[in-house]
């Protein structure tokens, strides 16, 4: 008919309004814990002078990435649910979508880049201060960040180019890229290459290099004759490992696939565990599985 959707309508998650509202307490409270989380680990590096080091650096870069991971999501996710705000013009769509997209990019890079200081602390011990030194960690996490939102540029550029003549309902609480093709009316195979490219380059590259280093990391660790000397190099990667099973587990079966028009309803429970469960959990499990953040909390708790 010629006519050509501007705006979209989230559905969110279906159920009955009490059910709605339960979903939007649950949201509000772990959205708080997950800023709140994020926002102490930052506090916690910037104020404590013997976290002053790269891994750390590293850490308070991804707790503030989370922050901004999650703020992309859950406000508008609590809108949507109380359907007080469920429309979406296609513009802010493709925001949310670039924004969001080049975030999980840059935590990639930036998972694997601390995946390679790991690697240098424990397979170069005395040679690491002197490898890993300011300068370089900077610029890691400068080339992840700026990494990140490049990559999706193209990505974003592409979708934005989709033609939608109808229907205009997302069946999700966020604008992704399988909605988006769902609904287009135009060739969506250009922007299916560039996802399943992207997601090659970003994302499997980066588990690579993460892979990569955790192998040598182990066979580092497994030549350590004492067990306590184990025991504690190990410790200083457990916390990490645990988030990248998280991340990358969930992020390969959203993104690293030929197309990307399948199984909605369970991507949307995958984003939402990607989107809000994860950036709630990185806190506490560097905080649970890390001695020398909880020193530094103690002391911070004492001297108040």
């Amino acid at each position: 008919n010629g006519t050509k959707v501007e705006e979209f309508i989230l559905l969110g998650f279906p159920g009955t309004w009490h059910s709605r509202v339960f979903l939007v307490v649950v949201l509000i409270l772990k959205y708080s814990l997950t800023v709140i989380g994020n926002a102490s680990i930052i506090g916690l590096v910037w104020i404590s002078s013997n976290l002053h080091t790269p891994m750390y650096f590293f850490l308070s870069n991804l707790s503030f990435l989370e922050i901004w991971y999650t703020t992309g999501v859950v406000p508008k996710a609590i809108g949507v649910m109380l359907g007080t705000s469920q429309a979406m013009s296609f513009r802010v769509c493709i925001l949310q979508l670039f924004f969001l997209l080049s975030l999980g990019s840059t935590e990639c890079f930036l998972l694997s880049v601390m995946a390679y200081d790991r690697y240098l602390a424990i397979c170069y011990p005395l040679r690491y201060n002197s490898l890993m030194n300011s300068g370089l960690s900077t610029r890691l996490v400068l080339s992840s960040w700026l990494g990140g939102f490049l990559a999706i540029s193209p990505l974003a550029f592409l979708t934005s180019r989709l033609t939608f003549c109808g229907p205009d309902v997302i069946n999700h609480f966020l604008c992704d890229i399988d909605s988006c093709l769902a609904l287009s009316c135009s060739d969506t195979w250009p922007v299916e290459l560039a996802t399943f490219l992207v997601s090659i380059i970003v994302v499997v590259a980066s588990c690579v290099v993460t892979l990569v280093s955790y192998m040598y990391i182990i066979s580092s660790i497994l030549r350590i004759q004492s067990a306590h000397g184990q025991k504690k190099a190990f410790s200083t990667c457990s916390a990490h490992l645990s988030v990248v099973t998280i991340w990358f587990g969930s992020t390969m079966f959203l993104y690293v696939k030929p197309s990307a028009q399948n199984s909605l309803d369970l991507n949307k429970l995958v984003n939402t565990f990607n989107t809000v469960v994860t950036p709630l959990l990185n806190p506490f499990i560097y905080t649970l599985r890390n001695k020398e953040v909880k020193q530094a909390l103690g002391r911070a708790f004492q001297k108040k």
